[in-house]
């Protein structure tokens, strides 16, 4: 975080001192980089802390909450530099290109080292996730500003600035739609990608001591932590509790779900049941 900053200081101070906007939605990029990574490591604290009787299920959606923010940031940088892109390529201003080029190669060797910082943590976590997407995307976002110095400086064309800076907006549009997309699933206690609720209640079905199932729902509540719930009819003769066991056993071997709620409930009673009656000791034969 102290590295992305320090460097988005710099970054924009010669972007605006070369008039160059690709290197100013670069830095603009950076800054919502400084943000992620901000949001991300205040959310890995708050995750931490230990649940409540008001929170049941602690903090661990402060992550996914720091990505959506994270993923809305992305979405207003985009529509930013598009605006201003379009502006400067019908009216293109001069561009000093060598200070720019050098800005740009050195903005790119420091998101390589900070996406390598990143990289192992963010397979665990999508809060982390968020922040080397943004990271991955600036990478990119100094290449395009490298390829626009580039032009400027051999062929003079200050317009290949304007071009670029729109494919670093895309290139942020792209990411924050992706962090968007993940984290609004969970917030809307989606189904998780990964699991086949068809094949779910497939398995419950099919697990001895099972005559229905209704009332299936998964979702998740954070990254690794996915949440079932089913209530299952028991089979005449079957122990609610034996049932239960069986089920969620063939969850966490066939679907990996461990965080499990099966409510068993008894078998429905028969429409008509045949009865017999009698008076003073004599049948009187079958009654309903």
């Amino acid at each position: 975080m102290v590295l992305t900053t320090a460097f988005m200081l710099v970054e924009a101070g010669v972007g605006f001192w070369t008039r160059s906007l690709a290197l100013v939605a670069d830095a603009g990029h950076m800054l919502a980089d400084s943000g992620a990574l901000a949001l991300a490591l205040i959310a890995q604290r708050i995750a931490t802390r230990p649940r409540t009787e008001r929170s049941t299920y602690g903090y661990r959606r402060a992550e996914v909450l720091a990505a959506f923010a994270n993923g809305m940031v992305l979405a207003g940088v985009a529509v930013l530099v598009l605006k201003e892109a379009s502006e400067r390529y019908f009216s293109p201003v001069a561009i000093r290109g060598g200070p720019m080029l050098g800005t740009a190669v050195t903005g790119l060797v420091l998101n390589l080292v900070v996406a390598a910082l990143l990289m192992r943590g963010q397979r665990d976590s999508i809060n982390v996730r968020a922040a080397f997407a943004h990271v991955m995307s600036d990478a990119l976002g100094s290449v395009a500003a490298i390829l626009a110095g580039v032009a400027i400086v051999t062929l003079g064309w200050t317009r290949a600035d304007s071009v670029l800076a729109v494919f670093i907006a895309a290139i942020v549009a792209w990411s924050g739609f992706r962090v968007l997309k993940e984290t609004a699933g969970i917030l809307l206690e989606s189904a998780p990608p990964h699991v086949d609720v068809g094949e779910v209640e497939r398995t419950i079905r099919q697990t001895p001591g099972v005559a229905d199932v209704h009332d299936l729902h998964v979702w998740r509540i954070s990254e690794r932590f996915d949440s079932l719930t089913a209530h299952v009819v028991l089979a005449r003769g079957e122990h609610g509790t034996e049932v239960c066991r069986r089920v969620a056993d063939a969850l966490c071997d066939v679907h990996g779900l461990t965080h499990v709620t099966i409510q068993p409930e008894a078998p429905p009673p028969d429409s008509v049941v045949a009865v017999r009656s009698s008076r003073d000791g004599r049948a009187l034969g079958p009654a309903r």
